[in-house]
């Protein structure tokens, strides 16, 4: 049989050239893989125990003590002096939270009969210091639940018995250990 010249184009398209060899692995090239994982995990643990004992190393600056902190925000205060409902709310909120820092009693959490009637169970505070609390609370209470509003002077006083407090019972200063030199003996 002559091959013609269509013959011999339909066998050259059905001819496919060679496939490439298939590489077989040796079983082995898991474990490299895991071992590499394995080693960047250890690393990795390794820098970030490094890193978390360098943080717990760096010293932690002192806490700013409650009558420090109350007498800044007291002095915030004072610029909302024109409007009586927010300057009564930032006064007596620093008042109850410098009380609550203080002598770790809850005075946020509790309304004013709750907390003076528990305070007055209490020790803490002087008669004296109890009962202008009391007044300064129950004046607070007029002008932020009775629409009470009052003058520019009646809101000086209540700040005044604020700072007041604050400074009636400011903890004593200590010296600081770590200033003091040890006694040679």
């Amino acid at each position: 049989m002559i091959a013609t010249n269509q013959t011999t184009s339909s066998v050259a398209h059905d001819i496919r050239d060679i496939k490439p060899p298939i590489e077989i692995s040796d079983g082995m090239a898991w474990l490299w893989w895991l071992l590499a994982a394995l080693l960047v995990c250890v690393v990795a643990f390794l820098l970030l125990r490094w890193w978390k004992k360098k943080q717990a190393n760096r010293p932690l600056p002192p806490p700013v003590p409650a009558h420090v902190r109350a007498k800044q925000k007291l002095a915030e205060a004072l610029a909302l002096i024109s409007q009586p409902k927010p300057f009564v709310i930032a006064v007596s909120d620093t008042a109850r939270t410098y009380l609550e820092e203080r002598f770790t009693f809850r005075a946020p959490e509790r309304t004013t009969e709750e907390f003076l009637r528990e305070l007055s169970s209490t020790d803490l505070l002087a008669k004296e210091q109890k009962e202008s609390l009391g007044q300064f609370l129950q004046s607070c209470d007029l002008v932020k639940f009775a629409k009470y509003e009052p003058g520019e002077r009646e809101l000086h006083a209540l700040h005044d018995a604020a700072v007041k407090l604050v400074e009636e019972t400011t903890p004593a200063e200590t010296p600081d250990a770590r200033t003091q030199t040890p006694d040679p003996k």
